[in-house]
């Protein structure tokens, strides 16, 4: 049996990786903060009697070492971050400190402890930002638009930087845009399904959003997280990116929710103070390497996503 050491256990990629994982026989160790931590996901899937935690600050490389020495996990999945582009720009240096200095402590851990342990580091799609063309592959360009993004990009290639020099089985997964029910609230798509709900139900008149012109790569998160195990079990370590291969407006996402909860878009409000500084109109991936190599294949159309999401919000809305 597998060990497998998981950080950002309590967000949703935490939770459906773990429950991956259980279903393939691992054992599954997680990575909490000090003190009160909400296991509300995990208890949702109802995998959190099966899960060993251990509280750590990530930032503390001497008690990142202490885990790796105590409970000598044979892979770590990094999903821990601050992940909201909105926030990254509110507090810019707590964003970039986390994201970068959390990864190098683990990286720096695995290497003076265990060179042998696998490590799947969380990359973003925000890190390419401004693009000349699309789609995006593993070689296009970076030009991080955000704190986020600028974070991401320094963490992924630290990662690849400790791949190459001190031979560690170290990976990227590049993840696009991937949604489910388990999705935190400040998220775009959870936002407008959970507020359309509340309007469908009378307790809100409108709904206010920014640019929602803007094209994004969306995805399903339970079969996203397959692809990150996956990477581990190569022969190879490499960088993979992770995403549908095509994106959608949020204005056409907006008018299908809508329409499907019976809902006038005359309750849609554009508030342009809630455009960000920086924006990427449009952004797609091409996970073809992830296909080739991985045997990963996805091919799901984003709105069969959204029926799952809706019904799955609707079943829950009360509750």
């Amino acid at each position: 049996m597998k060990t497998a050491l998981i950080t950002g256990i309590t967000g949703q990629d935490g939770a459906y990786l773990s429950k991956f994982l259980l279903e393939n026989d691992y054992k599954i160790l997680g990575i909490i903060r000090k003190g009160p931590t909400s296991l509300f996901r995990l208890k949702y899937l109802g995998i959190d009697k099966n899960i060993k935690f251990i509280p750590c600050n990530l930032l503390n490389q001497q008690q990142v070492m202490d885990i790796l020495k105590e409970h000598q996990p044979d892979e770590i999945y990094n999903l821990a971050a601050q992940s909201s582009v909105a926030q990254s720009f509110e507090n810019p240096s707590e964003t970039i400190n986390f994201n970068i200095n959390s990864v190098l402590n683990i990286l720096e851990s695995i290497k003076i402890i265990d060179k042998s342990i696998r490590f799947y580091q969380a990359s973003s799609s925000e890190m390419y930002g401004k693009v000349n063309s699309l789609p995006i592959t593993e070689e296009t360009p970076m030009h991080p638009l955000s704190p986020y993004a600028v974070s991401k990009s320094a963490a992924h290639w630290i990662t690849i930087n400790f791949r190459e020099s001190y031979n560690l089985f170290a990976c990227c997964g590049i993840m696009f845009n991937h949604e489910s029910f388990l999705r935190g609230e400040q998220y775009f798509i959870k936002k407008i399904i959970r507020q359309s709900l509340e309007m469908k139900h009378s307790r809100r008149d409108s709904i206010n959003v920014g640019n929602i012109d803007v094209r994004r790569d969306f995805g399903y998160s339970p079969r996203y997280v397959e692809a990150m195990w996956r990477m581990l079990q190569q022969d190879t370590p490499d960088d993979y990116i992770i995403c549908s291969g095509k994106s959608i407006s949020l204005r056409e996402i907006i008018i299908y929710v809508f329409d499907k909860l019976g809902i006038s878009l005359d309750n849609l409000v554009i508030d342009r103070s809630l455009y960000r500084p920086n924006d990427i109109l449009n952004i797609y991936g091409d996970n073809s390497k992830a296909r080739e190599k991985l045997r990963w294949d996805y091919s799901v159309d984003f709105i069969d996503i959204l029926d799952i999401l809706i019904e799955e919000e609707e079943r829950n809305y009360f509750e």
